[in-house]
């Protein structure tokens, strides 16, 4: 087995970046940018109105000549004259400002000032390309591209950008598994296929396919033999069970081991290896706990520099407000919430994780309570 930190070194250095291809702007959410996105226009397009309200040309009082709304031509204005405008509507030309609607006492066709003088010139105006201007780089590559981003982007005028966005292939192994209704009978309800068909997204991954696999020799084989996605994953069958034919299929399929065993806690018996064609596999534990143990170990590594990041971020950190004991020899991965684990917090386990804001890297032997510890962000 290898140490936590050098299983993260192998995995990230065990790929490459897959190539970056075009997706409308709607299926980007989650993928990376492989170029930078750069603006189709100014933003404001023009000078638009920051405030409901009128524009105004001249002194006053005004007549008010009108409306204009966002998304119309407005025409020019004169002095002594006013258009009712709405919040983000382009202001006429020949405006010196807009005057607030709260701030305007508007008599027939005749708009004053409700507070007595004011100096209308600027007042409320969005100017034109304060935001950025055409050709402007809105957002650099190597950005994720979250909710915010999307909207960024469709603003800057874009209707599709490239990305690099790696896609899975999910082998749920296990007949012990059912897909509906409570566990009974000694089989269990399968919780890895959800949990990773939405966490792997949140990674940055797509989810090309997701399988459920028996627990036979022949059935895995045929199952790695249909996966065409950039990574494979698998749940279960990492270990040394009577079950357990990860490591015979994948020898017979020539792939080659990167790590077998990490020495953590919980999730020892994870791996990943390198097919023929150099494609990853990533062997989770069956175990709830121990195969998110599995993501964050080796999963995430993989999935950012097949993204073209750098898989070695700055960690985020934090500090332990209580003991945290730990084996002498392993590394343990304690979910946490406040400084402190929760409970419910086992291998098998999901209930403490989900109640977690993070997972903190307890070295070691343990740390006591003031410790400043790396702390891996759940999605």
């Amino acid at each position: 087995m290898v140490t936590w930190a050098r299983a993260r070194e192998l995995a990230a250095g065990c790929v490459t970046p897959v190539s970056p291809r075009g997706v409308p702007l709607a299926a980007a959410l989650g993928a990376v940018l492989a170029e930078d996105a750069r603006a189709r226009s100014d933003l404001p397009q023009a000078d638009t109105s920051a405030m409901d309200g009128w524009a105004v040309a001249g002194d006053p009082p005004w007549q008010v000549a009108g409306a204009v709304l966002a998304g119309s031509m407005p025409p020019p204005l004169r002095p002594g004259t006013a258009l009712g405008i709405a919040t983000g509507a382009l202001v006429p030309p020949g405006a010196d400002g807009v005057l607030r609607r709260e701030h305007g006492h508007l008599s027939g066709s005749l708009l004053t000032p409700s507070g007595g003088p004011v100096d209308v010139r600027g007042l409320d105006l969005r100017r034109a390309a304060t935001e950025c201007r055409l050709g402007d780089v809105v957002l650099p590559a190597g950005a994720r591209i979250g909710p915010v981003a999307l909207g960024l982007l469709a603003a800057a005028g874009l209707d599709a950008v490239r990305v690099r966005r790696p896609a899975v292939d999910l082998l749920v192994l296990g007949d012990e598994l059912l897909d509906t209704g409570p566990a009974r009978d000694g089989c269990l309800r399968d919780a890895l296929g959800p949990l990773l068909s939405a966490w792997l997204p949140a990674a940055g991954l797509a989810l090309a396919a997701r399988r459920r696999v028996p627990d036979t020799v022949a059935a895995l084989a045929l199952a790695l033999r249909g996966c065409l996605a950039d990574v494979v994953v698998t749940t279960g069958s990492t270990a040394r069970g009577p079950v357990d034919h990860l490591h015979a299929v994948l020898a017979d399929a020539g792939a080659r081991l990167v790590v077998d065993g990490v020495d953590i806690r919980p999730g020892h018996p994870q791996l990943l290896a390198v097919l023929p064609d150099g494609r990853p596999v990533v062997g989770l534990p069956g175990n709830p706990l121990a195969a998110v143990s599995g993501v964050l170990t080796l999963l995430e590594p993989v999935a950012a520099t097949l993204a073209g990041l750098d898989p070695r971020p700055a960690p985020g950190r934090g500090v332990l407000v209580v003991d945290v004991p730990a084996g002498s020899g392993a590394t343990r991965l304690v979910p946490v919430r406040g400084g402190r684990p929760v409970l419910f917090a086992g291998p098998a386990m999901l209930r403490g994780l989900a109640a977690a804001e993070a997972v903190a890297v307890i070295p070691p032997g343990g740390a006591p309570a003031g410790t400043e510890v790396i702390l891996l962000a759940l999605p």
